[in-house]
């Protein structure tokens, strides 16, 4: 039990900011009152700002925000202010901005030092005990003794925050992103690939989901071998290494080697949302089951550590863990070790040892294992005297015991917020679990996920929240929940067909026009203009391990104007690409979605309409088939939405493919409908 007078962090909800909450440091949280007591006092700010699952936030608490010493300076000399990034991703987008300008790098911590009014003038990420100590009393001292020269920098960095942030529409310096010009920008990239691992070279190796569905895309449409070999490469290699958990599924955030096989051990939902959508779209590409595996033990990896009991999920688990001396220890929960694996597995030993590497490639340290794979199934099968069928069984039944052993040990830490962006990209992963690799329990849980979204996540004005609203004030949503939501509602539209979602999908669109729109560019704002500006309107733009929330809006913006006939939200994703094309020619592979919006808008793009008795039977052979530039519509009685209006008769079905509203004469066999789209989308 805790002996210590818990500081104000107590009243929040965020698990992340509650585990600081009995620090001696007396943090206060993010809101508007502390800002203005910070105003009020004339007292520096330290800003300092993590979340639940980062290994070296934990590590900067002991070894700093732990300690009394430490905790006499900060509380003395400063106004010290604890920030969950996934909880304020506004605040955390713009003094990450601030280090990355100070200092040309980032990460978390991300820790500031800003002036009363929050302008930011000095950062770090983590800082080891003397070495904190030390920058704030210098910090402070400066501040007392010379403040003009602080709020000089100060003034200069802000100045700096907004020049970063304007996106000064320009001319490309080439033809528009049609296909030769992305072409061009994708050579450019490849000789970044890592032609043994997949992936960009070196290491630490980050998942890019966004890039891959880039290269997935780029890949078919094109025929392009060195970018589909890449793809496979590296989709297999992040399968089979450890940073996929081979016993329990599921994706840790990054490996920290080259070979995807040591990874930093926490697990994040955004992560594993959008790598549903990759490996279902990779099996409908590559008809490799490996990846449909991927997918289902991924969905039970979510629904068994992540799903909470109101029916959204939550959004990580904890890279650390207490190991068996109870001391807390990176990868504690995963690994094994050869002696406790002969105990457990006895005859099954030998087999499980080769497939699984049990040697000098699948040791870490400490004589502890990271499982990871190099030999297929059959190689090993063949190797043990085991027809593959028979190793396929008992795999399953070494994989089940030793994943109810694992879960007798202590258990990471469960971040249990539940982030409305997050969810929306796990309902597209969802959604696409079910179209593309026929798991029906999938479509059902999406259908649950989305209800939960209006119910449970939404504003009463029609608007969505951030998190679940908890004890603490709720925080209205940021453009990345909008983006990721209409995203979901769309790709559940395809998938069922539920009229529903298609115009929950629009209404959403029409409120985030009305309050996250600029005026003077087609690009809109991070933060409505329902909430107290901070120091900078953001606005995103750059795809990262989750997508832009400006560059999902464009494809939203397409998809809907396509579905409603609504011109206006396809002149501004038109624009929005426009506007971006400059800085995509610049800097390619920070822009992945932006260049997949561009596939959309030059390429052939297609509604496939499908109306009659039948629709549902004909959508159902028709959309498993991967067409990344196709809209699918079905209807089984008439309808007056602009894609159905006169194409319906009651006794025949029938499916017209349609560019932007003009469709080719009608087609009475999916099969047929088929050949001609593959026609037109394979190169």
């Amino acid at each position: 039990m805790n002996t210590r007078q818990p500081n104000n962090l107590i009243h929040e909800s965020s698990p992340y900011l509650l585990q600081h909450a009995y620090n001696p440091v007396q943090w206060e949280a993010w809101n508007e009152q502390t800002l203005q007591a910070a105003r009020e006092s004339g007292k520096l700010m330290i800003i300092s700002i993590g979340y639940a699952a980062c290994h070296w936030c934990h590590v900067m608490e002991h070894e700093c925000f732990e300690d009394p010493e430490v905790a006499e300076v900060m509380n003395t000399r400063f106004i010290p202010v604890k920030v969950d990034r996934e909880e304020r991703p506004d605040v955390d987008q713009i003094y990450m901005d601030a280090l990355q300008i100070m200092t040309g790098s980032g990460g978390w911590p991300l820790n500031i030092v800003a002036l009363p009014d929050g302008r930011p003038f000095w950062g770090a990420t983590y800082v080891r005990k003397p070495d904190w100590i030390r920058v704030l009393s210098q910090l402070s001292k400066l501040y007392r003794e010379d403040p003009d020269k602080i709020r000089e920098y100060a003034d200069d960095l802000t100045g700096a925050l907004h020049r970063i942030n304007e996106i000064v529409p320009g001319q490309p310096s080439g033809p528009d992103l049609d296909r030769q010009r992305l072409s061009g920008l994708i050579e450019d990239w490849k000789p970044r690939f890592d032609p043994q691992y997949g992936g960009n070279r070196g290491a630490p190796k980050f998942m890019m989901p966004v890039t891959m569905e880039l290269f997935l895309h780029w890949g078919f449409r094109t025929g392009d071998e060195q970018i589909i070999n890449h793809t496979r490469k590296t989709l297999d290699a992040m399968a089979a290494g450890g940073l996929y958990d081979q016993i329990g599924g599921g994706f840790s955030r990054y490996s920290v080697d080259e070979r995807w096989h040591v990874p930093h051990f926490e697990k994040m939902l955004y992560d594993n949302a959008q790598l549903l959508s990759l490996y279902a779209r990779a099996y409908a590409v590559f008809n490799e089951n490996d990846y449909k595996n991927v997918v289902r033990q991924t969905l039970a990896f979510l629904d068994r550590e992540l799903k909470s009991e109101a029916g959204g999920y939550q959004a990580s688990l904890d890279a650390d863990s207490l190991n068996s001396e109870g001391i807390s220890e990176e990868g504690a929960f995963y690994v094994w070790t050869a002696a406790e694996l002969k105990t457990i597995l006895k005859k099954d030993y030998g087999w499980f040892s080769d497939y699984y590497n049990l040697n000098s490639k699948g040791l870490w340290e400490d004589e502890k294992y990271v499982l990871c794979r190099t030999l297929s199934k059959k190689e090993v099968a063949t190797a043990h005297k085991m027809t593959l069928r028979e190793f396929c069984e008992r795999l399953q039944i070494t994989r089940s015991k030793l994943l109810e052993i694992r879960n007798r040990r202590p258990r990471p830490g469960l971040d249990h917020k539940i982030i409305t962006s997050w969810n929306g990209l796990l309902l597209s992963g969802l959604a696409d679990s079910y179209r593309y690799c026929g798991l029906h329990e999938s479509l059902e849980a999406a259908t649950t996920l989305a209800g939960f979204i209006r119910s449970g996540l939404s504003t009463p004005d029609g608007g969505l929240y951030h998190t679940q609203p908890g004890a603490t004030a709720s925080i209205n949503g940021f453009l990345e929940d909008y983006a990721t939501v209409i995203q979901g509602y769309i790709d559940l539209y395809e998938a069922g067909q539920d009229l529903l979602w298609m115009e929950a999908a629009r209404e959403l669109m029409e409120f985030c026009l009305e309050h996250f729109s600029d005026g003077e560019s087609p690009l809109l704002y991070f933060v409505s203009d329902l909430d107290e500006p901070l120091i900078r309107r953001s606005k995103e733009v750059n795809d990262n391990v989750i997508p832009a929330s400006n560059s999902i809006m464009g494809k939203n913006l397409f998809r809907l104007g396509l579905f409603f006939g609504k011109e206006s939200y396809i002149v501004q994703a038109e624009q929005m690409l426009s506007a971006m094309t400059p800085a995509i020619e610049k800097y390619p592979s920070q822009y992945s979605n932006w260049m997949q919006l561009a596939l959309w808008l030059t390429e052939d793009f297609s509604e496939v309409v499908i109306t009659g008795p039948e629709a549902g039977n004909y959508l159902e052979a028709m959309f498993r088939d991967y067409l990344p530039n196709t809209l699918f519509a079905a209807s089984v009685q008439a309808s007056d939405l602009p894609l159905f209006h006169n194409r319906y008769k009651a006794d025949q079905t029938r499916i017209f493919i349609c560019k932007k509203g003009h469709c080719l004469k009608p087609l009475n066999s999916p099969d047929a409908a088929l050949t001609m789209l593959q026609k037109t989308f394979q190169p």
